[in-house]
């Protein structure tokens, strides 16, 4: 007899600001977001506005949050809201 197993939660990696002064209201969309939809988020927090500015130029992004689903580059607060909406 087969055992029932619980289906394994996606997991999703986000890259947020978090400074002392400020935290992105978009990186806390976005992991509301995640959570809300059942994913396993791996909140990673950028602390230091350099450190936030290396990170975008490292992506060739203009803003963050960046999310990461999977292996899969989703993008950004706006582009998550869309990504979760195609896959319902």
């Amino acid at each position: 007899m087969q055992q029932d197993q619980e289906p394994t939660s996606q997991r999703a990696t986000v890259y947020r600001m978090v400074l002392p002064d400020h935290v992105c209201p978009y990186g806390l969309k976005a992991v509301d977001l995640l959570t809300r939809n059942g994913f396993d988020v791996d909140d990673r927090h950028l602390t230091s506005r350099e450190e936030t500015e290396s990170f975008k130029q490292e992506h060739g992004l203009m803003t963050t949050p960046l999310v990461v689903v999977g292996e899969e580059r989703v993008g950004g607060a706006d582009d998550l809201e869309r990504w979760l909406a195609k896959r319902a």
